[in-house]
């Protein structure tokens, strides 16, 4: 890694799963819309939510609190999904609610620590704290492909 490549800011989305917070590097990020009802699919694994109409395009929605271990996301009007696309695959992350987009160097962001155990660690790429708020920002690759492979 040169030096330049340590000065490129890294522009995370922050959103809420319960009181935690998370992130998401912003490319992955196509847009964020408003909770919509999921059609359920038939022995789908339970994080999955379903499926919803996006614009003609049939939309897998991965309840992403359920998917990382924590509570369900509760159903409200404040529930938005993130609509991310990974390898060239769209998909809705549903959380609580979007807090805002923040730019980092990489020298903002700290390796989760290893002592954590278990198998679920691998999807936090990254740990940083921003206003005295732990922010976990997530590994998109780990959790979305391995969720598709799971619902296959």
């Amino acid at each position: 890694m040169s030096d330049g490549d340590m000065k490129q800011p890294i522009e995370l989305l922050t959103f809420k799963l319960g009181d935690q917070e998370y992130a998401l590097e912003i490319m992955s990020v196509r847009e964020i819309r408003g909770w919509t009802k999921a059609t359920p699919m038939p022995l789908a694994p339970s994080f999955m939510r379903g499926v919803i109409n996006l614009r003609g395009t049939v939309l897998p929605v991965i309840d992403l609190a359920e998917r990382l271990g924590l509570p369900k996301c509760g159903q409200n009007n404040r529930n938005v999904i993130i609509v991310v696309k990974l390898e060239g695959h769209m998909t809705g992350l549903l959380v609580d609610a979007v807090s805002d987009i923040v730019a980092l160097g990489n020298s903002d962001l700290q390796d989760p620590p290893d002592a954590a155990g278990g198998n679920g660690m691998h999807v936090i790429k990254s740990l940083t704290v921003i206003d005295e708020r732990m922010i976990r920002v997530l590994d998109l690759a780990q959790v979305v492909v391995q969720a598709e492979s799971d619902a296959a």
